[in-house]
């Protein structure tokens, strides 16, 4: 799944795969998010951590879970 983190006052978004379920990391971001943490940390597919500080946070956007096609569509 692709995941895209738009950080505030930056024209630069954080964009990776994870093969992590879109329901944990909406957890993920839910609880850090109300529990006022500081940091939010997420792991990519090949084992890259990226720590986000919450407060910079502007969106994240989950993308679907589906495999992408390769080849043209008829």
């Amino acid at each position: 799944m692709e995941i895209r983190i738009g950080i505030l006052n930056s024209p630069r978004e954080i964009g990776f795969e994870t093969s992590q379920p879109a329901s944990e990391i909406e957890q993920a971001v839910k609880t850090a998010l109300e529990t006022d943490a500081k940091l939010l940390a997420l792991k990519d597919d090949k084992g890259t951590s990226y720590l986000i500080p919450t407060a910079g946070i502007g969106y994240v956007e989950l993308g679907t879970e589906e495999s992408r096609r390769i080849g043209f569509v008829g």
